[in-house]
């Protein structure tokens, strides 16, 4: 007989592009203990992840850099914590400045830690692509637990966000507004947290970010894609903040059929499921691409593709330039590369287009 039915809790204190990756272990544990997860997170921005997703029933969000003490959603977590004795706990953080901190959020909220199980703990554990270390997470049990009564499923699909009806019916009439709608949309993701953050023209100027593609390489591969695609609307995508650059970015392509976007995440979700494909840096705003299972093509910068590349549950393509070990900055990539990989995603999924000249020069 299996055993009683459990509240798993999850706990990952990273960015946009990790907490993706951790769809595919919740859908793991809602399968394996029968309730959906409780998530604790970092960033305003976290719940949105979630938002529809039936593998997850609450998220907390704590500030990175601010005791979590003084958080308001601190006495319902410690209560959440302690109620849900013996639910699992799975901590799934690789960052080790974040792990004390977790570790004293149980031992304040009083928590057995036979109900605990650390990513990094177990002997032997290795680096790989995040989907495949979280998913062989989730197969362990904690010591409290026995595992003959919480068998894992069998299979689990790849990264999953959830666009709500109500998202889809904004969405639409935002597009007739525009006179977009049923046009082909192709979405241009340049930036990263570095270019949104408070010190991104720090950033820029002392040339530190290894995901920062020039402008002009952005604007010749708008021009390059304009041509193969005449019909299509480029759509350079991003934050509030982003917006400064990406107008730049525009002035440069020089080309009518580019325009500035920009839009929260629950947006993007919404966007990305109607777009065509996408181009992007190695950002979060690509793992929520292809978890939509938007076609897609990420530049690499000193982070391996092996480790980072974006997943789709649907098989949609997926094909990520630069990175090591042929290259550990953006700017070493060339526009031919990047162009490249598009067409050929492109072609998985459209139907083949005359080459102009330019296109294939």
């Amino acid at each position: 007989m299996p055993g009683p039915a459990l509240q798993p809790i999850v706990f990952l204190f990273c960015r946009l592009g990790d907490m993706v990756m951790l769809t595919p272990l919740l859908n793991l544990l809602h399968q394996r203990y029968r309730r959906p997860c409780r998530v604790i997170g970092t960033g305003s921005w976290t719940p949105a992840v979630y938002t529809g997703n039936p593998d997850v029933s609450e998220v907390w969000s704590f500030h990175r850099h601010v005791p979590f003490v003084l958080a308001g959603g601190w006495p319902a977590l410690r209560r959440a914590l302690r109620d849900t004795h013996p639910g699992p706990i799975y901590v799934c953080e690789p960052h080790y400045r974040q792990l004390p901190r977790i570790r004293r959020m149980l031992k304040m909220s009083g928590v057995d830690p036979r109900r605990c199980e650390y990513l990094f703990d177990e002997p032997g554990s290795t680096r790989g692509n995040l989907v495949d270390l979280f998913v062989r997470f989730g197969t362990r049990t904690p010591p409290l637990l026995r595992a003959a009564d919480y068998p894992p499923p069998p299979s689990i699909g790849g990264p999953r966000v959830y666009v709500l009806d109500s998202e889809r019916a904004e969405r639409d009439a935002w597009l007739r507004a525009q006179g977009w709608y049923g046009r082909e949309l192709i979405l241009i993701q340049p930036g990263n947290h570095r270019t949104m953050g408070p010190r991104r023209a720090r950033w820029r100027r002392l040339n530190t970010d290894d995901k920062w593609w020039p402008l002009e390489r952005w604007a010749a591969l708008l021009q390059r894609v304009r041509e193969y695609r005449e019909h299509a609307l480029l759509v350079l995508n991003g934050s509030v903040q982003e917006v400064p650059m990406l107008e730049e970015l525009r002035a440069a392509a020089k080309l009518p059929e580019v325009t500035v976007v920009a839009n929260n995440l629950r947006q993007l979700f919404a966007l990305c499921e109607v777009a065509h494909s996408m181009i992007s840096v190695d950002t979060g705003p690509a793992h929520a691409a292809g978890a939509l299972g938007l076609p897609l093509v990420v530049l690499f910068g000193a982070q391996p593709s092996l480790d980072w590349l974006p997943r789709s549950p649907s098989g949609s393509p997926v094909l990520g330039v630069g990175g090591p070990p042929h290259s550990t900055r953006a700017d070493q990539v060339s526009v031919d590369t990047v162009f490249a990989a598009w067409r050929a995603v492109v072609q998985k999924v459209s139907p083949v287009v005359q080459d102009s000249p330019a296109a294939v020069s």
